[in-house]
């Protein structure tokens, strides 16, 4: 997680940095929660967003 953190952070401002977030902290609600799966597929498209 934190590597996909440091990305949006590092990300210029935008729609894809914003996208890149909204994924991150959905995540973070999913790994708080316990759904790994979940938490895998946020960091994914978190990772996706940036590309």
């Amino acid at each position: 997680m934190t590597g996909i953190k440091s990305a949006c952070d590092k990300a210029p401002a935008g729609p894809k940095k914003d996208a890149a977030l909204r994924h991150y902290r959905a995540a973070e609600k999913a790994r708080t929660a316990k759904k790994h799966t979940e938490m895998n597929k946020e960091l994914g498209a978190a990772k996706q967003a940036l590309a």
